[in-house]
């Protein structure tokens, strides 16, 4: 349920509620501001009717503050020079005071406000589930944690501090100009409800301009990322034009909608602005007319007026600008607390149990339906079990279900029918960390970190001894090529193992899975980027490697399949044979078909060399 303009506003004010302390030392600053900038102001309206008096003795004395005289012996320079010192040391004191109100803000909100934000949702992040990163592109999330951060501190610093300091400023300045002249003020101020008006439809207006940009946005990022991502294949397919083609495209759709943005600000501006000139003109049509019939002083009167006026009708004039915060952080609060409210679906139970470390579990579905979508089952109805230590097989054309069932075992997705049971105990009934420490994951595409080898191989156990990491290594059949490079194991990796071969990043892959010593094993075809020389030796350092584990391997090359304990053939979602390579060979079905297949293409290389040799020969 999306979250309305008033219940976002609550949130971010209890937001700010947490940094009140600092929050409200930046308001007594700027307190402390508006307070000299009016002092500094009446000071020098002072100086002036202290002057026309001095040229004209029929005007009337000043009135000094705190009803204090200047004595009779001091001459009118003195005077003066007394004033426009005391006006320099108010500015001086002033732009002490800025500056430190400038640290002090900035380091409310970019140093503590936007670092504990981004820190909160990337946190939530780690904590979601798949499901929401099946649902979100990478480039939204990216900039959730980014730009739109960025964009929620809006709020606390323009929209509540900013907000905070015009509302008092207002009311102070509104104060004053009636405790000058009432009935001036009210003609000056005639046309603060057309101000009003001019800014609320300016908010409204600006909404929608904001959440369209942020969709954009999106869509650049996410059309720079799978560039980046895919620069062999581009480049491959000598495909760089067209591929910068349309980066340029979404780029200037954003363009586009920034300068529409821009367009509609810059126009509501000048609209506030010229308000501000109507009032000024009111001003020194009837405020001339009081001062030049003696009922309002020239310099604490009309020239205080007109400065408080200035200043008055510059903070109605912000009204612009702080509607347009206003909603520009919502459009980017509205996004970041999508993150913060998604529901982290896969959790322990509170009172979880636990499950011991390095021990080979029994696996068993029992009626087990998933999908990604609730109407679309990718697996139906699977019923199966696998004994504690066993090495098991999963087969299946391109879309069966394979790699969903293996992600169903560390509930990477909890089942939406049926259970999972670990040695017999429903697997959403055990501590999830102890669950996902007792399986080691080799996807079919491995993720490397830009970072040593030794860190990587040892993500999942940091303490791990180079021994151990060692051993693991040579276990994945990677020591060898490791210790060949020249920082061997010390060895910095770039993004996502770049300089690796296919085959080196999965060895890394499965000696990082090793290293973990986990009772259940999930292989997703370990062996498929691997050459036939690699194949074997990573194939006999996997029996040793499963030895007291219960492993799962999805895998198509009979050299991988006759050495299990049990093949799960799937079809459409569906467990249509199960059994041993000899079983299933011995019976019609899928299996028989697939395994004739490879075997006839293996006699086919054969003859083929025989037919080669022949031809040499002769």
């Amino acid at each position: 349920m999306a979250l309305t303009n008033a219940k976002l506003a609550r949130r971010l004010l209890q937001l700010a509620w947490k940094y009140r302390a600092d929050c409200l030392l930046s308001l007594l600053l700027q307190i402390c501001l508006l307070g000299l900038g009016l002092s500094g102001l009446s000071l020098g309206g002072l100086g002036i009717d202290y002057l026309r008096h001095c040229l004209d003795s029929s005007a009337p004395l000043p009135r000094w503050p705190l009803d204090w005289r200047p004595p009779d012996t001091w001459s009118p320079l003195a005077v003066i020079m007394l004033v426009g010192g005391g006006v320099l040391a108010l500015a001086l004191l002033r732009a002490t005071l800025e500056f430190l109100a400038a640290v002090q803000t900035a380091q409310l909100i970019q140093g503590r406000i936007v670092v504990d934000l981004r820190a909160q949702v990337y946190d939530k992040l780690q904590r979601l589930s798949y499901k929401f990163f099946d649902a979100h592109a990478s480039s939204s999330i990216i900039n959730r944690v980014t730009s739109d951060v960025q964009s929620t501190r809006l709020f606390i610093d323009t929209v509540l501090l900013q907000g905070a300091i015009m509302l008092l400023s207002l009311i102070i300045y509104f104060s004053y100009m009636v405790m000058l002249h009432p009935p001036l003020t009210f003609a000056c101020l005639a046309t603060a409800p057309a101000v009003y008006l001019i800014s609320l439809h300016f908010a409204r207006t600006m909404r929608p301009l904001y959440m369209r940009s942020r969709d954009l946005m999106d869509k650049m990022v996410a059309s720079l990322a799978e560039t980046v991502q895919g620069i062999r294949v581009i480049k491959g397919f000598a495909r760089e034009a067209e591929v910068t083609d349309r980066f340029f495209a979404a780029n200037a759709a954003v363009n586009a909608q920034q300068i529409s943005i821009f367009k509609t600000a810059s126009f509501y501006g000048p609209m506030l602005a010229f308000t501000a000139q109507v009032s000024q003109v009111i001003l020194l049509a009837y405020g001339g007319y009081l001062v030049i019939n003696h009922r309002l002083p020239l310099g604490a009167g009309l020239i205080v007026f007109s400065g408080l006026l200035q200043q008055f009708c510059g903070q109605i004039a912000n009204l612009a600008n702080l509607a347009n915060s206003v909603q520009e952080s919502l459009a980017s609060a509205r996004r970041i607390f999508e993150v913060m409210d998604a529901k982290i679906e896969i959790t322990s139970k509170p009172n979880a149990i636990r499950l011991p470390q390095s021990k080979a579990c029994s696996v068993t579905f029992e009626k087990v339906r998933f999908g990604y979508e609730p109407d679309e089952p990718v697996l139906r109805d699977l019923n199966f079990h696998v004994g504690a230590g066993q090495y098991v097989a999963i087969l299946g054309a391109t879309g069966s279900g394979k790699s969903t069932l293996l992600s169903l075992i560390p509930r990477f997705y909890d089942p939406q029918a049926g259970r999972i049971l670990i040695d017999g105990v429903d697997a959403r009934d055990l501590d999830l960390d102890d669950l996902r420490r007792n399986i080691g994951v080799v996807f079919q595409e491995n993720f490397l970190f830009s970072t040593t080898i030794r860190e990587n191989i040892a993500f999942g156990r940091p303490t791990a001894s180079q021994a151990e990491i060692e051993n693991a290594a040579r276990i994945a059949a990677a020591h060898d090529f490791i210790m060949a490079l020249p920082q061997k194991y010390d060895t910095v990796l770039a993004e996502e193992g770049g300089g690796l071969s296919g085959g080196q990043r999965q060895r890394l892959g499965i000696a990082r899975a090793i290293l973990l010593n986990p009772g259940i094993l999930l292989l997703d075809d370990p062996t498929a980027a691997i050459d036939p020389e690699t194949e074997q030796e990573i194939l006999d350092a996997m029996e040793s490697a499963r030895a007291g584990r219960t492993t799962f391997i999805i895998a198509h090359r009979l050299s991988t399949l006759q050495r299990v304990d049990k093949i799960l053939v799937l079809q459409g979602g569906r467990i249509v044979q199960i059994g041993t390579h000899e079983e299933l060979m011995a019976v019609k079905g899928p299996y028989r078909w697939m395994a004739s297949t490879q075997m006839a293409d293996s006699e086919t290389v054969r003859l083929l060399a025989e037919t080669a040799e022949r031809r040499n020969g002769s």
